[in-house]
């Protein structure tokens, strides 16, 4: 990228010189910002960051034009928004030369007056009447080593843009439900588990990605919150569980149909301060030190395998066949559809070597890993603070009626031993001849399935299907169910 230095490797009594240099009056504060105003050298820290994004060039159709944005602060009190629009090459250079907590100088930015209605609409929210442009012919973004900079102006990372009592518990977003549906507001809440990042692609043929983090504190147990871009997931896969607090300001709460629960999505004017330097923050970290020996987290890998969705939001009773017509037509389409099958598993292979059926998951993240004794590499970044590693059941089985079958369908977590009837333990300790009895249970009755289907083009028959719920179906219901559907 045009002008990017990272000078890391600067020896630190250079470096103390050019702390110093930095406190002299080469660099304009972005409180004294004004139109007029060329040839700026602009200091700060990134306290947040969007991801690259394309848009039609009007100019030149058949084109696109790509921008990308971030907020800069250099005081407790004054940060703005800077964006650039270029070519694709100049824009992810830009963006991938820094992330969320780094000090960067800007050269020769625009200066212009921000229009508050529209703007904020869909970028955080600053106190500041102006925004920055940065060109690709005339603007540099330079990359500063923590050497270089003022410890003042690191510690801003951790100051909150939003008042630090300005925030819903969890609780109080659980107990206000609907009455919060769509607003935005300011959250503080420790991490409590970090998910795998999702990746996928969009209808029009765009890459997209998907994390969901659980949040907690003294009021709620679990409260989940999706990112969906980028810059978001990779600062919360740096985050520690049961050890980091964050303040999210303005996010998204929503009410989560098939989940029957409230959630917080981070949006474009999203914020989010990791370990905030603030007295409530404290307090929440307090909370959750003290607390993080008396919860051990043995259970904690089920109620993470285990999705918290509302069986009763799911009515939609379906075939086989009818499943498959279905993801046909969802071709594209990123967001998963459930249902109920009344139907029997085909193939239940327990009765084989059980390390087939049981993988060992971490604790902390879910994350399956391959040796009991070896710890996590996505969590435990910390050695002396491993994370558990559990057994948990993880099998696949084929689910058939008599219109078809699906294969390869995904049973694990709490939801296999409710359908096995045995905890992971206890199926360990069966012998093989019981697992058989137990296989035989099964394979010959009719069960109501509750089922999440993806479209996935690397699983087989191009669906990745997660069992909800297995239980033996009644007879009545489940004949009145298919004779609805002309089926029997």
């Amino acid at each position: 990228m045009q002008g990017q230095t990272d000078t890391r490797q600067t020896q630190p009594a250079r470096g103390k010189r050019m702390a110093n240099s930095f406190a002299s009056k080469t660099f304009t504060a972005l409180s004294e910002l004004h139109p007029n105003m060329a040839n700026l050298k602009i200091i700060g820290i990134v306290i947040g960051k969007t991801d690259v994004k394309g848009f039609p060039d009007r100019k030149n159709i058949g084109s696109e034009r790509y921008t990308c944005s971030f907020t800069i602060r250099d005081s407790p009190t004054h940060f703005v928004n800077a964006a650039s629009w270029g070519s694709e090459d100049y824009i992810r250079s830009l963006s991938d030369s820094f992330r969320v907590g780094d000090c960067v100088v800007i050269e020769n930015p625009l200066i212009q007056r921000k229009e508050l209605e529209r703007e904020e609409k869909f970028s955080p929210e600053t106190p500041s009447d102006y925004k920055l442009l940065l060109s690709e012919n005339h603007s540099i973004v330079k990359l500063c080593s923590s050497y270089e900079v003022d410890t003042k102006l690191l510690s801003l990372i951790h100051l909150p843009v939003k008042e630090s009592r300005d925030y819903y518990s969890l609780g109080d977003i659980v107990a206000n439900e609907h009455g919060l549906d769509g607003r935005i507001i300011n959250v503080l809440a420790a991490v409590k588990l970090i998910g795998e990042p999702k990746y996928f692609t969009t209808s029009d043929r765009r890459k997209g990605q998907r994390c969901e983090v659980k949040l907690y504190d003294e009021t709620e147990s679990s409260f989940a919150m999706i990112c969906w871009d980028n810059e978001s997931i990779l600062l919360a896969q740096s985050w520690m569980p049961r050890e980091t607090v964050i303040f999210a300001s303005d996010v998204r709460i929503s009410f989560d149909k098939f989940r029957n629960c409230m959630t917080a999505t981070v949006i474009s004017k999203t914020i989010i301060t990791t370990n905030p330097d603030t007295p409530e923050a404290n307090i929440l970290l307090n909370f959750i030190r003290e607390n993080k020996e008396a919860n051990p987290l043995d259970d904690e890998i089920d109620s993470y395998l285990k999705e918290s969705i509302n069986l009763n939001t799911i009515v939609d009773v379906y075939t086989v066949e009818q499943l498959k017509g279905k993801a046909l037509k969802n071709e594209g389409k990123a967001d998963p559809f459930y249902g109920i099958l009344y139907a029997h598993i085909s193939a239940l292979n327990i009765d084989g070597e059980p390390a087939r059926v049981v993988r060992n998951r971490c604790s902390g993240c879910g994350y399956t890993i391959n040796e009991a004794s070896s710890p996590c590499t996505a969590c435990n970044k910390d050695s002396l603070r491993l994370k558990p590693v559990l057994p948990s059941l993880d099998m696949l089985i084929d689910v058939s009626d008599h219109t078809g079958t699906l294969h390869s369908c995904s049973l694990a977590g709490g939801v296999a031993e409710e359908t096995l009837g045995y905890s992971v333990n206890e199926f360990l300790a069966m012998t093989g001849e019981q697992r058989t009895a137990l296989k035989w249970q099964f394979l010959l009755e009719r069960s109501k399935i509750y089922l999440k289907i993806f479209l996935s083009p690397r699983a087989r028959g191009g669906l990745r299907i997660s069992v909800l719920s297995c239980k033996l179906a009644d007879p009545i219901e489940a004949s009145r169910s298919l004779s609805a559907q002309g089926h029997v």
